[in-house]
């Protein structure tokens, strides 16, 4: 589908967007959230949007649900198409990542964080500050995720880097952020 609008969460790589580029599609970065990315589908009549999470939702020859039976199959039939389908999955872009990454906050809390934290935003050699869903910093090589869960009171982190250097210079930075605007963050591992 040529110039199809394909939908991605704050969450996910930004080796994403070129890769939709170089296929043909307008990548579009929306919030994180099972019903909002879902919502976003209906509304923009994109065929595809997926969450780092692995819900994927196909309105291409599907029902524009999340459907993991569907999306094995979806893969399946891509890499059909190749003579070596292990080249097509080792010809992806690699990056440096850490997982999914929660800071405990009292109720109502994480909200006024990233609120703090997007007052002072100071990061050299930032290329932009996305502000869709909490504060996404994106360099030339990562990005760095500080945003409210929508479920629970906690703040999700979560940080990439085109090389390991990368990721440290960006972890370090954006923790920092997070020291100044709660001095009492304590990072726990995600339950996801």
């Amino acid at each position: 589908n040529p110039g199809a609008t394909v939908i991605y969460d704050v969450k996910c790589t930004q080796r994403l967007a070129p890769a939709i580029r170089a296929a043909g599609g307008k990548p579009l970065m929306w919030q994180t959230g099972h019903s909002l990315v879902k919502a976003k589908l209906k509304e923009t009549k994109a065929p595809l949007a997926g969450e780092m999470s692995g819900h994927i939702f196909f309105a291409e020859r599907w029902y524009g649900f999340d459907d993991a039976t569907y999306t094995a199959a979806r893969l399946l039939e891509i890499l059909s198409r190749s003579k070596n389908p292990s080249q097509v999955l080792n010809n992806l872009p690699t990056s440096f990542n850490t997982p999914e990454l929660n800071v405990p906050c009292a109720e109502g809390e994480p909200k006024e964080v990233v609120k703090k934290l997007l007052e002072n935003a100071n990061f050299p050699g930032a290329l932009e500050i996305i502000t869709i869903d909490g504060m996404r910093v994106e360099y030339a090589d990562g990005f760095g995720l500080i945003r409210a869960s929508n479920t629970t009171p906690v703040l999700v982190l979560r940080f990439e880097g085109h090389t390991p250097e990368a990721l440290h210079r960006i972890e370090h930075d954006m923790m920092a952020a997070l020291k100044a605007a709660k001095p009492d963050a304590q990072v726990a591992a995600s339950a996801h």
